[in-house]
C-alpha cells in the first residue's frame, strides 16, 4: 500500500482536549443554526407535498415559474433543475410544492396547481385541440380509430391500439417525453402521411411534458421521518452491540458516540447551508454511520494488535503509536472517497446535491472522529478508572474477550 505519512509521530492524545473543543465549537455552530432557523429544513418526502417532473422543449425559466408559483400563494415550492451528463440539454425540473392538509382533494390540488402555473406561463396552446405531449395511449387510439384514418372499417380497429402505442413509445423512448414538432412522428412505426393529417387536425405539441408525478401526504411524511430517525437508531444499536462484542462495552460506547457526534454535525452543517432533508440524505446519513465505524474498527483493531506487542509502554502510547501506524492508509482510503463524493456534490446535479452534501462533510468528519474522538474516548474512560488497559489481544472462543485479558495489565492511566 503506498505510504502518505513513512513514520508519524504525533502525540494525538496530548492533542485530544483541543479536538473536544473543535466538535464542540462545530456543534455549537450548527445547532445554534437550527435554533435559529426554527429546526431542520425537511423535504416534501418528510413533510407531505407534491413533485412534478417536468421536460421543456427549451431552457427553463426558472425564475418565471417560481414567480408564477408565488403569486398564486401556494406556500413554500422549490424549483431543481436536473442535471444528466448523458444528456445536458435535457431541460428538466422537478417543482415541488408544500401540502397545505390531508385528503384527496388536498392531494390533487398541488399537482393541479403546479399544471395551471405551467399552461399560465407557456400558454395554454391552440384551442380545440389537445396536447400530443400529455395524451396517454388509450385517448389516441380511441381518437384514431373514431376517425378510422387508415380507412380499415370497424373490422380493423383493433389496428388503432398498436398504432397508438407506437406513437406513445416513439415520444416516451425516443424524444424522452416530449415532441416538439408533429413531423417528426413520421418516423414512429406506421404513421403515414394519413395519420400525421388527422394527429396535426386534434393535436398540438406544447413546450413542456408532465413525466412523472409523486405526491406524498403529511401522515406518511411523519410516518417517514419517525422511520427515518428509527432506521439511524437501530444502526447505532447494532453496531453498539457489534463492537462491545468485538472488544469491549466501553469502546463499543465511544464508537458509537463518535458517529452520533458525526451525525449532529453533519445535520448541523445542513441547518447553516440551508440544505434540505430528504430521504436520498437519510440515506447518505447511513452511509456514513458505517463508513466512520469502519474507520474506528481499523484503528481498535491496530490498538489491540499492539497491546500484545508494546507490553512495556504506557497505554497512551500504545494508542498513539496505533492511529500513526493507520494515518496513512486512513487519510488515502478517505481522502478518494471524498473526491468522488465531491466531484457528485459539484457536478451531480440539484437533485443529488444534498446527498453528496451529506457524504461530503461526512467523510471529512467521520475520518476526524476516528482519531480525535473515538479512541480519546476509551483513554479518558481508563483513566477515569484508574486502570492501563485495552482490548484483549486474543478473543475467545465465540469473538469475546477472555475474561482478565483486558484488565491484566493495571497502572495508572496516562502514566508516561
Amino acid at each position: 500500500m503506498i505510504e502518505i505519512f513513512r513514520s508519524p509521530d504525533i502525540d494525538w492524545i496530548g492533542k485530544s482536549k483541543w479536538f473536544i473543543v473543535l466538535s464542540l465549537l462545530l456543534l455549537a455552530a450548527g445547532w445554534t443554526s437550527i435554533a435559529y432557523r426554527g429546526g431542520l429544513r425537511f423535504g416534501i418526502d418528510f413533510r407531505g407535498g407534491t413533485l412534478v417532473y417536468v421536460r421543456f422543449a427549451q431552457q427553463p425559466p426558472l425564475d418565471k415559474l417560481r414567480n408564477g408559483l408565488h403569486a398564486r400563494g401556494l406556500g413554500e415550492s422549490t424549483l431543481q433543475e436536473v442535471k444528466d451528463l448523458a444528456r445536458p440539454n435535457s431541460n428538466e425540473v422537478v417543482i415541488g410544492l408544500e401540502q397545505k392538509g390531508e385528503g384527496d382533494i388536498n392531494l390533487d390540488a398541488g399537482k393541479a396547481a403546479i399544471l395551471s402555473v405551467l399552461r399560465d406561463t407557456f400558454g395554454a396552446g391552440e384551442t380545440g385541440k389537445q396536447d400530443l405531449n400529455g395524451v396517454n395511449t388509450a385517448t389516441l387510439a380511441e381518437l384514431l380509430a373514431r376517425r378510422d384514418v387508415l380507412g380499415l372499417g370497424p373490422a380493423a380497429a383493433d389496428k388503432y391500439p398498436e398504432l397508438a402505442r407506437a406513437i406513445t413509445d416513439f415520444r416516451d423512448k425516443e424524444r424522452s417525453g416530449l415532441v416538439t414538432n408533429l413531423a417528426d412522428l413520421k418516423s414512429a412505426t406506421g404513421v403515414d402521411d394519413r395519420v400525421l393529417s388527422a394527429l396535426r387536425e386534434s393535436f398540438f405539441t406544447g413546450q413542456f411534458a408532465v413525466r412523472n408525478v409523486e405526491i406524498v401526504g403529511p401522515k406518511v411524511g411523519a410516518q417517514l421521518r419517525t422511520q427515518a430517525i428509527l432506521a439511524t437508531l437501530y444502526a447505532l444499536a447494532g453496531m453498539l452491540v457489534y463492537i462491545a462484542f468485538r472488544f469491549e462495552w466501553v469502546y463499543g460506547s465511544a464508537a458509537v458516540l463518535a458517529v452520533f457526534h458525526d451525525v449532529l454535525i453533519t445535520l448541523g452543517f445542513f441547518s447553516l447551508f440551508n440544505f434540505e432533508i430528504s430521504l436520498t440524505v437519510i440515506a447518505a446519513l447511513l452511509t456514513l454511520v458505517g463508513y466512520s465505524m469502519n474507520d474506528t474498527i481499523v484503528v481498535f483493531d491496530r490498538i489491540r494488535e499492539n497491546v500484545r506487542l508494546m507490553r512495556r509502554d504506557s497505554f497512551d502510547e500504545i494508542v498513539n503509536r496505533s492511529i500513526n501506524q493507520t494515518l496513512s492508509r486512513t487519510i488515502l482510503t478517505s481522502g478518494l472517497t471524498f473526491i468522488t463524493v465531491l466531484v457528485l456534490f459539484l457536478m451531480g446535479g440539484d437533485v443529488l446535491r444534498s446527498f453528496a452534501f451529506a457524504l461530503t462533510v461526512g467523510i471529512v468528519v467521520g475520518t476526524y472522529s476516528s482519531i480525535g474522538i473515538a479512541v480519546p474516548t476509551v483513554v479518558f474512560w481508563y483513566r477515569w478508572r484508574g486502570l492501563h488497559a485495552a482490548p484483549a489481544s486474543v478473543p475467545s472462543s465465540g469473538g469475546r474477550a477472555a475474561p482478565g485479558d483486558s484488565k491484566s495489565r493495571l497502572a495508572t492511566a496516562g502514566k508516561r
